[in-house]
């Protein structure tokens, strides 16, 4: 893949991917500068864009909520090493389903870091005029002119609502109160309208519990405070918690629904099943499960 890059963005993005080495950020192969306007060569990622995946009609439907999960989950993965594992911490500042590349087999890379920036570890925070797409800018950073990793967080709220609604983050065709796609979808979660809204390929095949607990993720990462966020280390190691509950759903419904609270047998059951597991039950799968969850937060520590 080769793409355009101009003068400062050029400088920016090569500098940022020099120091970068993931499975799910895009690898930078090479540039050339004896064009007109340079070019960066990268590694081939030829299925198109998540955004190009989840709002045609025609391909939304074959991307099941496993393979949204997953990518959901990678994505988190490249935003945690971005933050967190990389030699200087990176701030995105772009995030967007657009950036998210999918593979033949929707194995996810992120893309595009012309707006990327490198935090100084002695700094929390950037002061640095906002940029990004609208529909996925951080309401504080707009507010402060200050970028901090949560910005990334609160746009990964974002594609998280994405991939669950099947829904642009911007749709003027809508009315005005159902444009702006976080707050059509955080009023359906205060609405108990939550299964309304979700894309219908996902709710009809299932796993209802794992799709409201991403929900309540995603809420808390479009808080407006940026410091009521999860970080993305905690985004990851709860997505890889949903992931695990889900792959013993159908053995274990009853516990599963224990495990994951009332809030579940509210949206789906009806409010009056949730007590259906015992205590018992529910004990020794926690204690299987709390030394797969100590495992995981091993591996992100």
């Amino acid at each position: 893949m080769v793409e355009r890059i101009q003068g400062k963005d050029f400088i920016n993005e090569v500098g940022i991917l020099s120091q970068i080495n993931h499975r799910h950020v895009i690898q930078l192969l090479g540039c050339c500068l004896e064009t007109r306007v340079p070019l960066l060569v990268y590694e081939l990622i030829n299925n198109g864009t998540l955004s190009d995946h989840i709002h045609d009609e025609n391909k939304a439907s074959a991307i099941m909520w496993e393979t949204r999960l997953r990518i959901a989950i990678q994505t988190a993965e490249a935003l945690y090493y971005l933050h967190s594992v990389a030699s200087s911490p990176i701030v995105h500042r772009d995030v967007k389903s657009t950036n998210i590349l999918l593979d033949e087999e929707y194995n996810a890379k992120m893309c595009d870091f012309g707006a990327s920036r490198l935090v100084p570890l002695d700094q929390n925070q950037l002061s640095t005029a906002v940029q990004g797409t609208p529909g996925y800018l951080d309401p504080e950073s707009l507010q402060t002119y200050r970028v901090t990793e949560k910005s990334d967080v609160y746009s990964f709220g974002v594609v998280l609502v994405e991939l669950l609604t099947g829904k642009k983050a911007l749709f003027f065709d809508r009315p005005k109160e159902q444009r702006i796609l976080t707050m059509f979808f955080l009023f359906a979660l205060k609405d108990d309208s939550l299964f309304q809204v979700l894309e219908d390929c996902i709710v009809n095949n299932g796993n209802h519990m794992q799709i409201l607990k991403v929900a309540q993720l995603a809420k808390r990462c479009l808080s407006i405070k940026g410091e009521d966020r999860p970080t993305m280390k905690e985004v990851l190691l709860e997505l890889e918690m949903i992931r695990m509950i889900g792959e013993n759903a159908e053995q274990n419904p009853e516990e599963n629904t224990y495990l994951l609270g009332e809030s579940y047998a509210h949206y789906h059951l009806g409010g009056g099943e949730s007590s259906i597991a015992t205590h018992s039950m529910a004990s020794s799968f926690l204690k299987i499960k709390f030394w797969e969850y100590f495992i995981v937060y091993l591996w992100l520590s």
